[in-house]
Parts: structure tokens; C-alpha cells; sequence
């Protein structure tokens, strides 16, 4: 008998899995930032770590590519 993964399906595994999505998304972002040379203050950095809304984090990641200040990735200038 096979131990596959398959019967990891439901609320509570894919819950897991956007946890997942939502972190590295945000490690996205922030990598972005600092590649783009664009300084990212602490408040940013906190605010980006702990979002969860795979919607929002879209939207800042998709800014992160042109934004020229970090406030700008959240919409603030």
C-alpha cells in the first residue's frame, strides 16, 4: 500500500497550504524590495510578514516591481 499525500485534501490541509502561499508570497515582496534597492522600514516589513490575504499580497507584489518607496507597495503614497 502506497503512503502517498493524496488524503491531505480539505479545509484544514489547504488552510496549510495558503499559509504557505501567503509567506512566501510576502518573502516575494520583500525580496523584490531589496533587489530594486528600495529600503523597506521596519513597520513595512512587519505589515508584509504577517498578512495573510493571498488577494492583497497580489496586489503589493505586482506594485513591488515599479513602487519606488515601500509605502508605496502598501498603497500609503
Amino acid at each position: 500500500m502506497g503512503t502517498g499525500l493524496s488524503h491531505f485534501r480539505g479545509f484544514v490541509a489547504e488552510s496549510f497550504r495558503d499559509e504557505g502561499r501567503a509567506e512566501s508570497r510576502g518573502e516575494d515582496i520583500l525580496r523584490i524590495l531589496t533587489v530594486r534597492g528600495v529600503e523597506v522600514p521596519d513597520e513595512v516589513r512587519q505589515r508584509i510578514t504577517v498578512c495573510t490575504d493571498l488577494a492583497v499580497l497580489d496586489v503589493w507584489f505586482e506594485r513591488a516591481v515599479t513602487a519606488s518607496t515601500a509605502d508605496a507597495v502598501l498603497g500609503k503614497d
